[in-house]
């Protein structure tokens, strides 16, 4: 099984994250904030990544803290897991249907972290989250984990939709890349053979 798991503490977040690469889909997730704990159990679910993910944050700040050193401990968890990244498919890439919305999420596990993000959103929260904390919670995750990736809404009007198609998009994507290639499972995916540099 590949695992990872992160403990941290600092003056703003108490985090406890573990995940396993070859799991179910199951989950165990509490940040304080009950719109990001729906989104972190929707990409558990559909990557089949289990997760456990327990917050405490300084939410009478505001969420920016919680939000963003949960994305950073999943994304170290994750990177833990993969180890050498030796047989990993390495790309993942979805159109993410929503309803009327349709999200398209294409990503590298290269050890190079990148975010291009372009999703917009016409309200200011959606339950009691800042949609402002969405893009800052994938470029968190997308440093931590060493992924190149790419987000775009093409279009939807519902936000809550928009935004739960990108976390579905994402975990389907993260599924495909963090599945072992059978034909090649004993190589680190890239002719430098290493990932990142």
């Amino acid at each position: 099984m590949r695992t990872g798991s992160i403990a941290r503490t600092t003056h703003e977040t108490q985090i406890a994250v573990s995940v396993n690469l070859d799991g179910t889909g199951t989950y165990d997730v509490n940040t304080g904030i009950g719109f990001l704990d729906h989104m972190i159990e929707q990409f558990s679910r559909h990557s089949l990544i289990d997760v456990t993910c327990h917050v405490k944050g300084d939410l009478h700040v505001d969420q920016h803290h919680t939000t963003e050193d949960s994305a950073i401990a999943l994304g170290q968890a994750i990177n833990e897991a993969l180890g050498d990244k030796k047989g990993i498919t390495r790309y993942g890439s979805v159109y993410s249907p929503m309803d009327e919305a349709l999200a398209r999420v294409a990503l590298d596990i290269s050890g190079r972290p990148v975010l291009i993000w372009k999703a917009s959103f016409t309200q200011p929260r959606l339950g009691e989250m800042d949609t402002e904390l969405f893009e800052h919670w994938f470029q968190s995750i997308a440093q931590a984990a060493g992924i190149t990736l790419h987000i775009e809404c093409l279009y939807g009007s519902n936000n809550h939709h928009i935004i739960e198609g990108i976390y579905k998009g994402f975990a389907r994507a993260m599924r495909q890349a963090v599945e072992i290639d059978s034909r090649k499972a004993d190589a680190v995916p890239s002719t430098k053979g290493i990932l990142g540099g």
